[in-house]
């Protein structure tokens, strides 16, 4: 078993496909495939079920492909060491939800790729971002959601980010400003997809408030949900992080629901028992220093922010 092999096998893994590896690394397929072989003689297992032109990874394999990254992290860390400026080198391999790939995370990957130019930053869009963090596919994930526990991942908040209802300046509501659960029953909404964190934080408010069911436009991307707002289609709810423009400029106006103010937290996770390489700990360090603000205590008074004071103008 060497460096070469587990950095092919951990391709394969990722990738599920021995020609997309083949094609990564710069190898002809035949000798990705006896690559894998030679690994899997030597283990005495299968790394890979092969099902048709279908590749999945066994337990076996899903047990090394954890014990790789952590070998091919080492590898990384020696590399890093006896560079003579310190400079991190290594890949960092990411996952975010689109409203922080859009609105948050730009200004992370700038400032990264400006002070780590011999680092490779890796975006790999996921499903199941706590599954991808498991299986060692990702390093790092984004998540926008209530915080995170979680005896297998480590959760550091970075920001709250408030959750807006908005309609455009041309609804009937929009004089309003506040408004109560009578008011916005029977009204259309413009919604995420069912499991959306955004769309359970609301549907959670709209049952403890005696309202079952609405009337909604469900969408797969925020950018939809905000433009059909601005037509004037419904209420939508969503991120402050992406309405501040639109906010700002008129298009859209925030509504208060009674006393209620909802919150989620940008967080990043990692897998607990992950070795963080320098470049994985360069990257965290970035973000931190880009995204972090003052975290309210629960219970405690919403952060003061450029954010906040922007709202609290259309409230």
């Amino acid at each position: 078993m060497d460096v070469r092999q587990l950095t092919t096998f951990r391709m394969v893994a990722h990738t599920l496909s021995f020609s997309r590896t083949a094609i990564a690394l710069n190898y002809v397929q035949s000798s990705v495939t006896t690559q894998i072989q030679v690994l899997e003689e030597e283990l005495g297992v299968k790394l890979f079920d092969r099902l048709g032109k279908r590749v999945a990874l066994t337990e076996a394999g899903k047990k090394l492909l954890l014990y790789s990254e952590k070998i091919l992290g080492l590898v990384d860390e020696a590399r890093s060491a006896v560079m003579e400026d310190g400079d991190p080198v290594g890949s960092v391999t990411i996952s975010a939800p689109e409203s922080l790939c859009t609105y948050r995370l730009p200004g992370v990957l700038q400032q990264f790729r400006a002070r780590f130019p011999r680092s490779r930053l890796i975006f790999r869009p996921t499903l199941d971002q706590r599954q991808s963090i498991h299986e060692g596919s990702i390093d790092v994930a984004f998540v926008l959601e209530d915080q995170v526990r979680s005896s297998a991942l480590e959760s550091e908040p970075l920001a709250e980010e408030a959750l807006l209802m908005l309609v455009s300046p041309d609804h009937p509501l929009a004089i309003k400003h506040y408004v109560e659960t009578e008011d916005i029953r029977g009204e259309q909404f413009l919604l995420t997809e069912k499991g959306c964190t955004y769309r359970n934080v609301f549907e959670r408010s709209l049952h403890a408030a005696g309202v079952d069911a609405v009337t909604d436009l469900e969408f797969t991307t925020v950018e939809a949900i905000k433009q059909c707002a601005i037509a004037g289609m419904g209420i939508a709810f969503l991120p402050s992080l992406v309405v501040e423009t639109e906010i700002a400029q008129g298009k859209l106006i925030a509504l208060q629901w009674g006393k209620q103010h909802f919150q989620v937290l940008t967080q990043m996770l990692w897998h607990k028992e992950k070795w963080l390489s320098p470049a994985i700990q360069s990257f965290l360090n970035v973000a931190r220093e880009v995204l972090q603000e003052p975290i309210s205590p629960p219970g405690g008074l919403t952060i003061a922010s450029k954010k906040s004071k922007i709202l609290s103008r259309n409230f």
